[in-house]
């Protein structure tokens, strides 16, 4: 058996940042989830999905779930990552959203990622101006902590990447 494989989806760059920390952290293989096979990843003892959160969705995820069966064995977690702050609610629910049926009990780690329209895709930019301008309207004492996020971001690059959102996942695999 080899030691780990490092398997991540990365839209804009913050995920594949992570997942190069890791890498240099662990010495863990990396690859890309699409070119990711179940056959190689069984190879493995641990494995480590990073994927950036999309609608509440975590991107690559879809690959545990497919070959969940294959990693039981395994030790397995799965790093996030989101351009919204840390919150604990927010947490708790993208856990839910998407760890069930078989992937519930991976833990589930957070990297809070980066922010730049200008290198968004066109449906992305227009998706979150939409999003920008109906939070503007409500009141900012009322913000969730994903809200006050997104509209401090507004006009502006920001990366707020840091290898410390590692430090609980390096620990859980030691």
């Amino acid at each position: 058996m080899k030691k780990g494989i490092i398997i991540y989806q990365s839209k804009y760059g913050a995920t594949k940042k992570y997942a190069g920390w890791l890498r240099q952290m662990t010495g863990f293989d990396c690859v890309e989830t699409p070119k990711a096979t179940p056959s190689e990843v069984a190879q493995y003892d641990t494995v480590i999905l990073c994927g950036g959160i999309y609608a509440s969705g975590i991107a690559g995820l879809s690959f545990l779930k497919k070959n969940i069966g294959r990693l039981k064995n395994k030790k397995t977690a799965v790093l996030c990552v989101g351009a919204s702050p840390y919150d604990e609610k927010a947490f708790e629910g993208i856990r839910e959203h998407n760890l069930t049926g078989e992937l519930r009990g991976i833990p589930l780690f957070y990297g809070r990622g980066a922010w730049d329209m200008s290198k968004m895709r066109f449906a992305d930019r227009i998706l979150c101006t939409l999003l920008q301008k109906s939070v503007a309207k409500k009141d900012p004492s009322t913000y969730e902590p994903w809200m006050a996020g997104l509209m401090s971001a507004v006009g502006q690059a920001a990366d707020w990447t840091d290898k410390k959102y590692l430090e609980p996942l390096i620990e859980y695999l030691k």
